[in-house]
């Protein structure tokens, strides 16, 4: 079937709806801007209220007879070599849930990397999922996750093997990529599905320069963040499905279960036209973006106290399979500060916002939306960094574990201990303790810790090292740290 990937269903449809002139009586109640409060519309414009209709009974009739979210959603499924996609406008938060609650059930088993994003913490929370853990491929010497190894699914399937499929993150927030086709060979042997978050990866499939995408590589469910790489609104993300061991009805419906009944039709017109600007011109602007990464990539490395993690750091025997060079992510310690230190700086001083931030680290993603003005801009602003750097003030230490100190026993499942009976102690007190709450450095929104675990002194004394350093501990029950949540009565 011939597919024109020049059309965009919702945005055609949002152009009829205003040259029909519709006079809506339903929600929102703005009404086409017109009952907005007036500094509201000289801030965000009226643009931004004249897309906002609904989707039925307004985008297209109460019946969706027009099919307009069907027919944007079977061009992006071409476009991605996918059989199905769906559009969601809650993001890839609600995606990955969507997912894993298609895969598996109450206390059946999943085998997930450890370096899975909260979202998925959150998902088995919810579902009552009993989680198999997958260790990633640890880089002791610079403290980062890389996928887990085929080699080492293979090896939880034999001791699992009623697990009822898989979940890996790849690309990371780092860049670092799994070999997603031989991880995929390990599921089907099995005839059970792998679900690849690949939030970080929506610009993938666009360019043959960049890493393999899920879908090409096998995988059955695929969850892509279009806002955080493409062109998306914030919150506008697919889910993509391949293969025949989930059924897109019962796909769809998990997503029902979780999702908004009221979805932003303004999403939705952002990942329609991302999907056209990339089908007709996806390797153009994904190759100027890939250019222009490595121009960046070799001047900050000239830059006296920063070093780029590259493809020669992240890959390697127990390393990472592959590399997204689009993620730039600078090491800073040579400059003697922290990386929260160096966005701060950043911020405060340039005007730079950095995307990750660790203990050692900050990232500046560029995208096919950055051109040289904003590249020199950025590389202004961190030559200015290493001139200050000597004025800040000593680097803040943060007790970073070892990966065999950083991972904790799964004691309970998340859910029991989540919702079950809990106190709170004084973090002097909590090691031994099972964990009633989710902690996350964020970002990148990985949980350092995660209900059900039993905590212990060394990642107590890094997360409460890492929030005087700076880290951001968003979902912690007591910001500063001063007690933990745990289950009662499970004092050892």
């Amino acid at each position: 079937m011939s597919v024109d990937h020049t059309r965009a269903p919702v945005l055609e449809a949002l152009v009829d709806y205003r040259r029909v002139g519709r006079l809506s009586f339903t929600p929102p109640g703005h009404k086409q801007a017109r009952g907005a409060d007036p500094e509201v519309r000289e801030v965000l414009g009226d643009t931004v209220f004249l897309g906002d209709v609904l989707a039925s009974g307004g985008l297209d009739d109460r019946l969706t007879r027009g099919r307009v979210l069907e027919r944007a959603e079977e061009l992006m499924a071409d476009a991605v070599h996918a059989r199905h996609t769906f559009f969601t406008t809650c993001g890839s938060s609600l995606s990955v849930k969507a997912a894993m609650l298609a895969v598996a059930g109450p206390h059946e088993k999943l085998l997930i990397g450890r370096d899975a994003h909260k979202s998925v913490a959150s998902g088995l929370i919810l579902s009552g999922i009993e989680p198999v853990w997958v260790e990633p491929r640890w880089d002791a010497e610079r403290h980062i996750a890389h996928p887990p190894s085929a080699t080492e699914f293979e090896r939880a399937f034999d001791a699992h093997p009623d697990a009822k499929g898989v979940l890996i993150t790849s690309p990371t927030p780092y860049g670092a990529c799994a070999d997603l086709r031989s991880v995929a060979e390990v599921c089907h042997r099995r005839g059970v599905p792998l679900v690849v978050d690949e939030a970080w990866g929506a610009h993938l499939p666009f360019h043959p320069d960049l890493p393999s995408w899920a879908m090409d590589a096998g995988a059955d469910i695929c969850v892509t963040s279009i806002h955080k790489m493409g062109s998306g609104l914030e919150q506008g993300s697919v889910f993509h499905l391949g293969g025949d061991l989930v059924p897109p009805a019962l796909l769809k419906m998990r997503a029902d279960l979780l999702g908004s009944t009221s979805p932003s039709v303004l999403i939705y017109a952002g990942l329609d036209g991302w999907r056209r600007q990339m089908a007709l011109r996806g390797q153009e602007v994904m190759g100027g973006a890939l250019k222009l990464a490595a121009e960046v990539r070799s001047e900050i490395e000239a830059i006296d106290g920063m070093h780029v993690n590259d493809r020669d750091d992240l890959c390697g025997p127990g390393l990472a399979d592959d590399f997204d060079p689009l993620p730039v992510v600078i090491d800073v310690t040579g400059l003697g500060v922290t990386g929260y230190q160096a966005a701060d700086w950043l911020r405060e001083h340039r005007g730079v916002d950095a995307h990750l931030t660790d203990h050692r680290r900050i990232g500046a993603q560029i995208t096919h939306g950055d051109d040289q003005e904003t590249a020199q801009e950025l590389l202004a602003a961190l030559k200015s960094l290493a001139g200050a750097a000597p004025g800040l003030s000593p680097a803040p230490r943060v007790d970073v574990p070892g990966p065999s100190a950083l991972r904790m026993e799964q004691a309970r499942l998340p859910r029991d201990a989540f919702f079950g009976p809990a106190e709170d102690v004084p973090v002097g007190d909590a090691a031994g303790r099972i964990a009633a709450e989710m902690i996350t450095p964020y970002p990148p929104g990985i949980p350092a810790v995660l209900p059900g675990e039993r905590l212990t002194r060394a990642v107590l004394s890094y997360l409460t090292t890492g929030l005087a350093a700076g880290m951001n501990l968003p979902d912690a029950s007591d910001p500063e740290l001063g007690t933990i949540r745990v289950a009662a009565g499970d004092a050892e």
